[in-house]
């Protein structure tokens, strides 16, 4: 059991027991890389916008011309084929004229591309009189560059079409002239059936209402840097198409429709539809928070992260990992365009504000110092950006003074800051951190100081100032920065920018020059690496201060860091670097105390299950580490928890009580409560587990991951549970404390897939998870593979499975765990007829029961023996089966409840109503197949399933999931206990009802969300 505190105040950050398996030897995993697929990619979140236009477009006297105005990437393209699209759907003819960059330089371009596309559609007069030859006749126009000339024939183009809508695209691109003259074109009277929809560039604010917070004359700087009203500095040159486009919209009969930003839930929606599957809170969160919900800028960054691997797929849901960095975007992207577009000093300015620019109006100044440039030109540089859209004015709370400036995008801010060359980067950081140390100073003498000059929250500025001392390195004061940075690592928030933490910790061991003074904090280093799931940096950096111990680590900071190298090793499943920890040899040298030698030695005989070893090596050594609290604290649950793995539980149960936890740092404290309440939950002991967090005054919703997830499956949350599942093993982020067993995270997720009819998913989940020789024994993994089997028929499959986990528990000496197996083990060979070696697994596990005192195992062997002896001794039968529908109830674990009431109620032991308690039990947690199961059997007693309406799209939903698994009519008969021709005529109905007329349509619809409702 890992062990980490940092001694000052508290932070779960530091404390926790966390594990995950990654690393090379054994992946445990879910799911498969993300693929972005774009090829059906359809119009989310402009249901209003598609309608106004429509209705422009629709009515006889609406507006000849149509303008879709947005911010760059906001989708205006895309936006505009689906309007082509559905014009063409209702029978109007339509014409595309594209516009790219370099079509300014070619006077008149756009105005000869109208007349050609509206020549290709003359209405029914103009095909019977000669040609008018309009399209060379512009081409001369253009060649001659006249205007005049050119404005005569796109009238006269206009004057000559069919009904047509001609849809113009990126217009901002298109020449001024053309632009001039469409402008000055009042096309009603000229033709009462052309339209024309012209999409371009407009820089509106982030509102959700797509207003502009500050347009181009809004630019918030003046020729000097003191400050001033919003809105009254220069002009910035809007000459050309910015300008002619805004007179176009301006024009007689113009309509303008604003596309504005995509909300969190409609961004969500597109991602999933790229990716064919539903983005877990952590990806939306992200996505939101990088691209601020404009449609170009989450394709990129979700295209980046996917080309990458950083997102994974399971289930058809996506997840991103805590650690996977931002994507820098490609030089050809857009936004990196649009702002190389602008040239200098636009672009130098966006590289100073990409690092200065939460300081506010400060950050001019520092930009000028940077970059060489005059204060105007600084000035001129950002109206040159906010004109671009690619930085916004921020003002003041009262709305009239500019408090400073902010990259529109996050993700355009992060690849300009990464384009930085490092000592660029660091020269900028140095900067801003001498602007808020300056502040701090002043604050802290007592001066008159105006407000913090960062425009950020408090945890945005607390990670603003670490990341800039971080970047700043040795340009700043070493030792004032080393004390921030582990002050900044120590308040952040438990799972927050856990990379960041990690980043901070390791400039501050690099900037300590004494290696004496290194110690302690490349300790914290090793720890944020653990905790980040870097194991490779948590095992370089913890035997780092096992092989060279600094004077000023004490002996409990050294046991510490040998728990650490062990945690690191058991985490990556490097169970051969393991079994060397394990060794005397390895420890000896070491030049560490015999505390951290011993302790760490236990500690790796624990997660190879050597449980005799630790318990014989703890036993002759107590008098080296049962010294005081806190360096008896980890070794004695270790030697407790090997006893309870034998079978002997009383010296667990006696740690249970925490006498020593007043005098333990809350993080140690925390750690140690969270392995022995993952502990209890393998066991299937949510009692004693309750009682440990009410002893200790912690809950569940502050226990890692995988804790909650263990809490949530027993007390029927399967929802949850299955949720954060996916995304443990989707990542590789299985954060886990050393336990009996270390495979109840995969085991119970299969249980709640077989549960919900999704079999073969279980298997595919179990398939290849189970470790090689040597490796811990795996009892829940057996047992849950072995119901899968048991499920399909398979009962020589699932014999075979549960004679494997127990031949090497066995080989372990280990007896928790296994009374799952034996009771299994009993259950197959009585539906085999193998009598006697049912009643021989009985007696094994009425010796566990016996052993251990557990109430699971009490309840296991009351359910098997009943099973056993239903036929040849019915009454001690339903009496044992009345003492464990009594022992399941007090026990209160809802699906272990509800298989009790069934087993019970088959059996005669209770009334027929247990199966009305049962259903209810299994609607609760989800397990649709076991209701199923329930419905059939209270039907066979005579009583009336509840909802029929309900029951019938269960069954329909239950019978699709089957199909889905790729189950064969047989098997289907075999898991739903039916006959086939049963299956088969409920196929006929089910493809009635949904109108589907084979499997393969039935279950297309199921996986892509169309099936409806059943």
């Amino acid at each position: 059991m890992f062990t980490a505190h940092l001694g000052k105040p508290m932070n779960k950050r530091m404390h926790c027991t966390v594990a995950s398996w990654s690393g090379n030897n054994e992946l445990f995993s879910w799911g498969t890389a993300a693929r972005v697929d774009r090829t059906d990619d359809c119009l989310l979140g402009r249901a209003r916008e598609s309608e106004e236009v429509h209705d422009c477009l629709s009515a006889p006297a609406g507006p000849r011309l149509v303008l879709v105005r947005g911010e760059r990437g906001v989708g205006r393209t895309t936006f505009l084929k689906a309007v082509g699209a559905r014009l063409r759907a209702q029978g109007t003819a339509t014409a595309a004229v594209d516009c790219v960059p370099g079509d300014r330089a070619r006077p008149l371009l756009l105005a000869l591309q109208l007349v050609t596309v509206l020549e290709e559609h003359p209405s029914a007069e103009e095909r019977l009189r000669p040609a008018a030859g309009l399209v060379a006749r512009a081409r001369s126009a253009v060649d001659r560059r006249d205007g005049t000339a050119m404005d005569t024939l796109l009238r006269a183009a206009l004057a000559r079409s069919a009904p047509v809508t001609v849809l113009v695209d990126d217009a901002q691109h298109a020449d001024a002239d053309s632009l001039a003259l469409l402008g000055g074109i009042d096309v009603s009277p000229l033709s009462a059936d052309v339209r024309l929809v012209v999409s371009a560039v407009r820089n509106v604010g982030p509102g959700a209402d797509g207003t502009a917070a500050g347009g181009p004359d809004a630019v918030g700087v003046g020729t000097s840097l003191p400050g001033r009203k919003a809105g009254r500095g220069r002009t910035p040159g809007c000459a050309g198409v910015p300008g002619t486009v805004d007179e176009l919209a301006g024009s007689e009969g113009a309509r303008t429709v604003v596309l504005p930003r995509l909300a969190p839930e409609t961004t969500a929606a597109v991602v999933a539809g790229w990716l064919q599957a539903a983005p877990d809170a952590v990806l939306t969160r992200r996505t939101d928070e990088l691209a601020r919900g404009v449609p170009g800028a989450v394709e990129a960054l979700i295209t980046g992260w996917a080309r990458r691997g950083e997102i994974r797929v399971a289930e058809r849901h996506a997840f991103i990992g805590a650690r996977a960095p931002v994507p820098v975007l490609p030089d050809d992207d857009r936004f990196v365009s649009a702002l190389d577009a602008l040239g200098e000093p636009c672009r130098a300015v966006a590289a100073a504000l990409s690092v200065l620019w939460p300081l506010g109006r400060p950050a001019l100044e520092l930009t000028a110092t940077w970059t060489g440039l005059s204060a105007d030109a600084v000035c001129d540089g950002v109206r040159g950006l906010i004109g671009a859209g690619i930085v916004d004015e921020l003002t003041c709370p009262d709305d009239a003074t500019v408090a400073g400036w902010t990259f529109r995008l996050p993700l355009t801010a992060h690849t300009v800051r990464q384009r930085l060359r490092p000592m660029e980067r660091s020269r900028l950081s140095a900067a801003a951190v001498g602007v808020l140390w300056a502040h701090a100073d002043a604050e802290s003498a007592g001066e008159a100081v105006a407000p913090p000059p960062v425009l950020l929250g408090e945890k945005d500025a607390l990670v603003y100032r670490a990341d800039r001392i971080t970047d700043a390195g040795s340009l700043v004061d070493r030792d004032r920065a080393v004390a921030e940075l582990t002050d900044a690592a120590q308040r952040m928030p438990p799972g927050t920018d856990d990379h960041a933490v990690l980043r901070w910790l390791k400039a501050a061991a690099d900037l300590i020059e004494q290696p004496s003074d290194r110690d302690l904090v490349l300790k914290w280093h090793a720890t944020a690496a653990y905790l980040t799931c870097d194991y490779r940096t948590g095992r370089t950096v913890g035997e780092s201060l096992l092989r060279n111990p600094g004077p000023k680590l004490t002996a409990l900071d050294l046991q510490e860091a040998a728990c650490l190298v062990v945690a690191v090793t058991a985490n990556a499943r490097d169970w051969a670097t393991m079994s060397r920890l394990a060794t005397t040899r390895w420890w000896d040298e070491l030049p560490v105390p015999d505390l951290a030698k011993v302790t760490g030695r236990a500690l790796a005989l624990c997660h190879l299950s050597r449980w005799p070893e630790a318990a014989e090596l703890l036993a002759r050594t107590e008098a080296v580490w049962n010294t005081g609290p806190g360096a008896r604290a980890a070794p004695a649950r270790f030697s407790a928890m090997a006893e309870l793995a034998m079978g002997r539980p009383e010296s667990y149960r006696r740690e249970l009580a925490m006498r020593e936890a007043p005098e333990l740092p809350p993080g140690k404290m925390y750690s140690l409560v969270a392995g022995m309440f993952d502990n209890l939950l393998t066991g299937y002991d949510l009692k004693a587990a309750t009682t440990l967090l009410e002893t200790t005054g912690l809950s569940v919703q502050v226990l890692p991951p995988l804790s909650q997830f263990l809490f949530n499956h027993l007390t029927g949350r399967w929802d949850q549970a299955l949720e954060s599942a996916r995304r443990l093993m989707a990542v590789n982020e299985v954060r886990l404390t050393p336990v009996s067993d270390n495979s109840p995270l995969p085991a119970w997720t299969a249980g709640i897939l077989l549960a919900r009819g999704r079999i073969t998913s279980a298997l595919q989940l179990l398939e290849g998870l189970r470790g090689p020789g040597g490796s811990p024994p795996q009892c829940a993994l057996h047992a849950s593979e072995a119901e899968v089997l048991m499920a399909l028929g398979d009962l020589d499959g699932a014999g075979r499975t549960l004679r494997g986990g127990l031949d090497r528990a066995q080989a372990h000496d280990q007896i928790y765990g296994t009374d799952d197996l034996w009771a299994l083990l009993a259950e197959v060979a009585g539906r085999a007829g193998r009598t006697a070696e049912a009643m021989a697994c009985l007696q094994h596990l009425e010796r566990i029961t016996r052993r251990t005192g557990s109430e699971r195992s009490r309840l296991r062997h009351l359910l098997a023996s009943a099973c056993a002896l239903r036929h040849d001794a019915p009454d001690p039968a339903r009496r044992d089966l009345r003492e464990a529908v009594e022992l399941a109830r007090a026990r209160g674990l809802p699906f272990e409840t509800a298989t009790t009431l069934v087993a019970a109620a088959e059996t005669g032991a209770g009334p027929p109503a247990l199966l009305n308690e049962a259903y209810e039990l299994f609607g609760l947690t989800g397990a649709t197949l076991w209701r199923f199961h329930t419905r059939t059997a209270m039907r066979e007693a005579g009583l009336t399933v509840p909802g029929r309406r309900q029951a019938t799209a269960e069954n329909d939903h239950l019978l699709t999931a089957l199909l889905a698994e790729q189950l064969t009519n047989r098997q289907i008969a075999t898991v739903l206990r039916l006959n086939e021709d049963a299956v088969s005529r409920r196929l006929s109905r089910l493809f009635a009802r949904t109108g589907k007329r084979s499997r393969t349509e039935l279950v297309t619809a199921a996986l892509t969300g169309t099936l409806g409702s059943l």
